[in-house]
C-alpha cells in the first residue's frame, strides 16, 4: 500500500480522534485508579488480574525507576519527539491506508497519555496487574495497552508491506518473462 501521499490527497490526519479517545479513556481510568483504590493493595479481579495503584517514575518495565528525578525530563523529550514524528508521519500518510493510521494513533494516544502523567504528576499511572503462579507482570495502563497494540499492527504492517512487495516484484518478473516468451 502506498505509504506516502500525493499532493492534494487526503491525509490519514482524520484517524488523530483515535489518539484523543486513547488519551482521554486513559486519564479517566488514571483518576478512577486514583480514587478508588489504595496505593500497593491489590484488588482481585479474576485469578489471574488484579487492579493495583502503583507509580511509575521510569519507563516500560520500571527502567531508570531507581534514578533520581532525571529520567522524568528524559522521557518527556523522547515522548514529545516520537509524537512529532508519528503527527509528520500521519500527515504524510494517505487516509486509506487505515491500518498503519490506526497503529500510529495509538502509539500517539498512549504516549501522550504517559507524558499528561510524566508533566503533572512526575510518574506515570499504572493500576493493571496481570499475574500467573506467582509471577507478576510489570503492572500497566490504558495507555501502555495502546502503545503494545499500535506496535503489534506497526510490525505486522512492516511484514505484510515487505510480503505484499515481494508479491508485486514476482509478478512483475513472471510479466516481463511471458512477455519475453511470446517474441
Amino acid at each position: 500500500m502506498n505509504q506516502e501521499r500525493k499532493a492534494g490527497e487526503p491525509s490519514a490526519m482524520i484517524w488523530l480522534w483515535l489518539s484523543v479517545f486513547v488519551i482521554a479513556f486513559d486519564l479517566i481510568t488514571k483518576q478512577l485508579a486514583e480514587n478508588f483504590l489504595t496505593y500497593g493493595q491489590p484488588v482481585p479481579i479474576l485469578p489471574v488480574f488484579d487492579l493495583t495503584l502503583l507509580y511509575n517514575p521510569g519507563a516500560a518495565f520500571s527502567f531508570l525507576a531507581g534514578e533520581d528525578g532525571w529520567q522524568r525530563w528524559f522521557f518527556t523529550a523522547i515522548a514529545l519527539g516520537v509524537s512529532t514524528m508519528l503527527i509528520t508521519w500521519l500527515y504524510k500518510l494517505p487516509r486509506e491506508n487505515k491500518w498503519l493510521a490506526i497503529a500510529l494513533t495509538l502509539i500517539l494516544g498512549g504516549a501522550l497519555g504517559n507524558l499528561f502523567d510524566r508533566l503533572v504528576y512526575g510518574h506515570v499511572i499504572d493500576f493493571i496487574s496481570v499475574h500467573w503462579a506467582g509471577s507478576y507482570f510489570p503492572a500497566f495502563n490504558i495507555a501502555d495497552s495502546a502503545i503494545t497494540v499500535g506496535a503489534v499492527m506497526l510490525g505486522l504492517d512492516v511484514v505484510f508491506e515487505a510480503r505484499r512487495e515481494k508479491t508485486a516484484a514476482k509478478a512483475t518478473v513472471d510479466s516481463h518473462s511471458k512477455v519475453k516468451g511470446k517474441e
